[in-house]
């Protein structure tokens, strides 16, 4: 059985996806409170992140896994108010931060204690919310699957986003020469301040002779990538030898037309990933290697969230669409104002 404390209300505010479309879809219900199950914790949400799969998911292009709530949500921020049997570490009363399969827009949702990680000391439950869904996927790509290590080169493109202002920050904590793309000279100002070497404004130049440049011919080691597209063959040309290219993601599209001779003759690696229906394990492995070696690098101040903005629970369809406009950094829910 679960430690459900009988002070919890029975009904909460969450925000379901009505139908396939625009943020307009996204409309508050109310609903009983979720139980945690076997080794899950139930949180009392302060803060929820959004993120571009949420986007996907809303217009019905990114269903949730089997068995996670269909409401979207995928990292939130707040206090644990009851446990589930077999859960390990957490007490009711702990500041945590969780990476969820789904559920997460919500003013409680259950998460797997394997899943939940400590607030970081010195940051708020907004910042700590726009963390775990970001740093679980920079951490996955870019170190585990990418191999960074530190005295290579590294570019991230859409830098001034959610996932391109953590993956700057934690390349350069790992030692490398970051490079990023970004739309506009501000956001190029932001890349730079957060650590990059050089940012490229791909409205205005393209990214790959300017990084070509940069590197002394060489090219770059390892390249992040969530735009697809046309990016996709610009990385193969930029990439030096024995690279890695590692997609998360197609905002400019899945299917393209790719000339892969110099992905063999450079001796290439194009790789990718998803997170999403990984199982509990696996993502509970990313939040020791998280907690061990990039937590200490947030609270000594070395690495720290960019919030671009917040909204209300119950104004999640203009989260969306802030997220769907220029913008710089996280964008996150406050499940307190509702």
């Amino acid at each position: 059985m679960s430690d459900m404390p009988k002070a919890l209300p029975e009904s909460m505010t969450a925000i379901a996806i009505t139908r396939p479309g625009g943020p307009e879809v996204l409309t508050p219900i109310e609903k009983p409170l979720p139980i945690p199950g076997q080794g899950e914790v139930l949180i009392k949400v302060a803060a929820a992140g959004i993120n571009y799969p949420d986007i996907l998911q809303r217009e019905g292009r990114y269903p949730p896994p089997q068995g996670a709530p269909r409401e979207p949500g995928l990292e939130v921020a707040g206090t644990v108010v009851a446990t589930g049997p077999g859960a390990q570490r957490w007490q009711k009363g702990d500041a945590v931060c969780a990476l969820v399969p789904g559920g997460g827009y919500a003013q409680y949702c259950a998460a797997p204690a394997a899943n939940c990680l400590p607030v970081p000391e010195g940051l708020g439950m907004v910042e700590a919310a726009s963390l775990p869904e970001t740093f679980f996927t920079v951490w996955t790509n870019v170190v585990e699957r990418g191999h960074l290590k530190a005295g290579q080169s590294f570019l991230v493109h859409g830098g001034a986003g959610g996932i391109g202002t953590a993956a700057i920050q934690i390349a350069s904590a790992l030692g490398a020469k970051v490079f990023a793309t970004a739309g506009s000279q501000a956001h190029c100002q932001l890349c730079e301040r957060l650590g990059a070497a050089h940012a490229v404004n791909y409205r205005k130049d393209d990214f790959v002779p300017v990084l070509k440049e940069k590197t002394g011919g060489k090219g770059v080691n390892l390249i992040l990538d969530i735009i697809g597209g046309d990016y996709i063959q610009k990385n193969i040309e930029l990439a030096a030898r024995d690279g890695i290219i590692v997609n998360i993601n197609y905002q400019k599209g899945s299917r393209v037309q790719v000339d892969f001779l110099p992905l063999m003759l450079k001796r290439l690696t194009l790789t990718g990933s998803t997170l999403r229906a990984r199982p509990v394990a696996e993502k509970a492995a990313i939040a020791w290697s998280l907690e061990s070696l990039i937590w200490p690098h947030l609270e000594s101040g070395r690495i720290r969230p960019v919030i671009d903005s917040t909204f209300p629970l119950t104004a999640a369809a203009k989260a969306h669409e802030k997220l769907q406009s220029p913008h710089m950094g996280k964008i996150v829910l406050t499940a307190d104002a509702i």
